[in-house]
Formats: C-alpha cells, sequence, structure tokens
C-alpha cells in the first residue's frame, strides 16, 4: 500500500469508492471503512469466539486480509457483506484451532421486535444527560442482555447477533456463515426463543427480590416504633 493520499471531508463516501481508494493504496480511505464497520465486524468475531480481545485479533487480521484483497473485489456481494464473511471466517478459524471438534454454525434473523436490540443500541444513541441511577440501571441491564446472549450455544449465538443486532438480512446471514436461508432462520427463531425465556427467569427472580424488606430495613422498623410504643408518656 502507498502512503494516505487526501480523503474528501463532506459527504459520507460509499462503499464502492471506498473500495477503489483502498485497492490505490489509500490508508484515508481504510481508516473511514475501519471506522464505518468495526462493531459490525467486532460483534461478529465476539459472537462466535466469546471472547473479547481475540475478537479483536480476528477484526484486526480480516481488515488486513481484506484490504489485502480488495483489488479481486467485484461487487458481486456487498462490501459489507464481503466483510463480514471474512471476519466470520477468521474468528471460525480460530474457534476450529480451539477446539478441532468444533463446527461451523450460523445464525439468523427476522426482524427482531424492538426491545431487546434497543437496550443493546441505547448506549450509542447520543441523549439528553440522565441521572446516575438510570445510567447504572442501563448498564446493568445492557451486561445482563450481553450475558444471556454468551450463555446462547454456538450455533446460534452468531445468527443472532447478525440478525437481531446487525440487522443483517437472511440472505446475508446465511452467505456469511456458509448455511442455507432455512437454517439462518430456524436458528433464530430459536435463539430469540431461547434469550427471552433466559431472560424471564431472571426478571421472575428479580421481581421476588424488588423492593427487599427483610433484614437491616426491617429491623430499623420494628426498633424504631418499639422505641416510640416503650417511651414515656407524654414523649413518644
Amino acid at each position: 500500500m502507498q502512503p494516505a493520499t487526501a480523503t474528501a471531508g463532506n459527504a459520507r463516501t460509499d462503499d464502492a469508492e471506498l473500495a477503489r481508494r483502498i485497492a490505490s493504496g489509500d490508508h484515508a480511505a481504510c481508516r473511514e471503512l475501519m471506522r464505518r464497520y468495526n462493531q459490525r465486524l467486532y460483534r461478529t468475531a465476539r459472537a462466535i469466539l466469546k471472547d473479547d480481545a481475540e475478537a479483536e485479533d480476528s477484526v484486526q487480521e480480516a481488515y488486513l486480509l481484506a484490504f489485502r484483497a480488495m483489488a479481486g473485489f467485484r461487487g458481486d456481494a456487498k462490501l459489507s457483506t464481503w466483510l463480514v464473511r471474512i471476519a466470520a471466517n477468521e474468528a471460525l478459524g480460530r474457534l476450529r484451532k480451539r477446539s478441532r471438534a468444533a463446527a461451523i454454525i450460523p445464525l439468523d434473523g427476522n426482524h427482531f421486535d424492538g426491545e431487546l436490540a434497543e437496550a443493546m443500541e441505547d448506549d450509542m444513541m447520543p441523549s439528553t444527560p440522565e441521572q446516575p441511577e438510570n445510567a447504572a440501571l442501563r448498564a446493568e441491564t445492557r451486561r445482563l442482555l450481553e450475558a444471556k446472549i454468551d450463555e446462547l450455544p454456538d450455533a446460534f449465538r452468531a445468527v443472532f447477533v447478525l440478525r437481531a443486532l446487525e440487522e443483517l438480512s437472511v440472505e446475508e446471514t446465511a452467505a456469511t456463515l456458509g448455511i442455507p436461508d432455512a437454517t439462518v432462520r430456524s436458528r433464530f427463531f430459536r435463539a430469540r426463543g431461547m434469550l427471552r425465556a433466559a431472560l424471564s427467569r431472571d426478571i421472575d427472580i428479580a421481581f421476588d427480590q424488588a423492593f427487599a424488606f427483610a433484614g437491616e430495613r426491617c429491623d430499623r422498623i420494628v426498633a424504631a416504633v418499639m422505641s416510640r410504643l416503650e417511651a414515656p408518656p407524654g414523649t413518644a
């Protein structure tokens, strides 16, 4: 690659133009492309590997592979789909090294009904300042969702992330993971059901524990009432 050339800064450059510039050695175009698709590629790799550091390494390797092969990109698929496929293949290769018995399994989805996706995306949307307790609640909700997604079986987790979070089509997800469209649909449906069931169990437990009254609070109220009952007349 040659040194970076200047990028035009006003309008968002389309993917085809970025691909042409990258193929000609434009480092600024490489940076622009990475910032555009970093989240999508990271989520894809993370869904497969379940390891933050390894997912980052996988995404870096995927970009290097993509940039070196960019001159051969013909636009038969969307550039984003092509990049995600490279990242998925890189992550799956690492997964196989980790466990030779691991099979390549995909994810799927139709449109995910909004609440879970919104909760996962909220932190990336600009918003007005919020109260510290609300921020803490959102952060805890996000941690809970991420933990439950991590608990999905390998065969379903990647499909769920690509379909629900990255909003890839069934066809794009199938192409990325190398599985039939029907498999994507069935796995996404089952992943969504498993996630809802897991969240429902945790929410039921949380309801039981909400506004807990035992322990110090109970003791404090009993002591306060008793102290007033036992006080001499006229002092309570």
